[in-house]
């Protein structure tokens, strides 16, 4: 059974791999001090992102998943976006990656949100696989521009 808690500065050791995997299947080279601000703000209790992680029955970390709310123009209670879900590959079609949607549905419901969503690249088979049967798609195409803040 998947046992899903609150992400805390204690799980760094077993969180950092399951990034550096979720990086790397997203071909991302962020900056140390992104992952290192990143981390902080996740495991802060009045932080504005938010995280958990998965466990297995042996106590070890199976997945994680972030996710932050914001206001909408669209809506008076706001949304919830899910930004990153990863699940070690042994822990995969288990039921992980539900559970940690789950988390996050449940964590928005009790705040009142209207809606959680996500994006996902095209090609993500085996998350789509599960994505396609716990939302519906909603057709948007995503697009961005990179600004010149740096």
């Amino acid at each position: 059974m998947t046992r899903i808690s609150a992400l805390t500065a204690a799980d760094r050791a077993h969180w950092q791999p399951m990034w550096d995997a979720y990086l790397a299947f997203y071909r991302e080279d962020l900056p140390a001090v992104v992952t290192e601000s990143t981390f902080a703000r996740l495991t802060d209790a009045e932080g504005d992102i938010h995280g958990a992680v998965a466990w297995d029955d042996a106590g070890g970390a199976v997945g994680f998943v972030h996710w932050l709310e914001h206001p909408s123009t669209w809506s008076t209670p706001g949304y919830c976006y899910l930004e990153d879900l990863f699940v070690a590959p042994d822990g995969r079609r288990g039921g992980v990656g539900k559970a940690l949607i789950d988390h996050v549905v449940a964590w928005a419901a009790e705040r009142g949100r209207e809606k959680v969503y996500w994006l996902t690249a095209e090609d993500n088979a085996t998350a789509r696989s599960l994505y396609d049967r716990v939302a519906h798609r909603t057709g948007f195409v995503h697009y961005e521009v990179a600004t010149a803040s740096e």
